[in-house]
């Protein structure tokens, strides 16, 4: 964002959390997904700025800017809840509509649960935490092996242990130059690494049915599994399900086979944006 007043907020632990504020308006934070940093939410879009809305953004303890945790276990969805209310509390946020993809969907999620008077509105992009299955020790393993290519390897090792050739062929190309632009953004790759090994062995809840206390109006966002496969579908129509005053927003069925909303930073913002002004934030 080139006017972003920029943000560093220090936790009760002494993480430094960078972060970046723009434009003026009732708030919405954006929250991002393991591996990822601030950027990568909305894509660098400015539709929600000109909306009239002030855009939060921070990068999670250990990823991008932000200084890692005192202990390399200290990256669950507890201690990432207690992070964003440190956002809102510095920046003097009394509410805010949250927007987390994948890992800051479970965090906004657990922070709406815990805090729902600061939730204006929620947005759950790409949710893929599913309490009903414990990840299986293959699942675990896979997350074991990136940390593990990017601690002895740096970003090409992270990018060939990822296993893009599971990606459709049509976006191949595309989520290998993300993954390496992403991944070359952190100042601290051994704290991202720490992240993949303690962020998928921690609980944002216990149960799906504890979504149901969610009042705030919410917007999930999903994507069909032939193009994101991480993040299946069926786990934002079960979450959509769950809270009682949601809706469902995924990207047509192919063929031929479309981008997901959640990497279009145009489109997500406007349905953000709507998402707002349905809150009347």
């Amino acid at each position: 964002m080139p006017d972003a007043q920029a943000l560093s907020i220090t936790t009760d632990d002494g993480v430094t959390l960078a972060g970046e504020e723009s434009g003026a308006g009732p708030a919405i934070v954006l929250l991002h997904g393991l591996t990822a940093s601030r950027r990568y939410v909305v894509m660098g879009s400015r539709t929600l700025e000109r909306s009239g809305r002030r855009v939060v953004a921070y990068d999670a303890r250990g990823h991008g800017r932000s200084t890692p945790a005192p202990d390399p276990s200290a990256y669950g969805y507890e201690r990432l809840a207690l992070d964003l209310k440190a956002v809102l509390d510095a920046t003097g946020i009394e509410r805010a509509v949250l927007a987390g993809a994948s890992m800051g969907a479970h965090t906004a999620a657990r922070f709406a649960l815990e805090h729902p008077e600061r939730v204006a509105a929620l947005a759950l992009i790409t949710p893929a935490f599913d309490p009903s299955r414990p990840p299986a020790s293959k699942d675990l393993a896979g997350w074991d092996a990136l940390a593990t290519a990017l601690r002895e390897d740096g970003v090409e090792g992270f990018v060939r242990a990822y296993n893009v050739a599971a990606v459709p062929a049509a976006f191949r190309a595309t989520v290998e130059q993300g993954l390496r632009q992403r991944m070359s953004a952190h100042e601290h790759p051994a704290a991202v690494a720490d992240a993949l090994q303690a962020v998928p062995r921690s609980r944002a809840f216990d149960e799906l049915a504890d979504l149901a206390a969610i009042e705030a109006p919410t917007l999930v966002v999903a994507s069909r599994d032939e193009a994101d496969p991480g993040h299946p579908l069926a786990i934002g129509e079960r979450y959509a399900q769950a809270i009682p005053n949601a809706r469902l927003l995924v990207e047509e069925a192919g063929p031929p086979l479309r981008s997901p909303i959640a990497w279009q930073g145009g489109g997500l913002s406007k349905a953000l944006a709507a998402l707002a002004d349905r809150a009347g934030a």
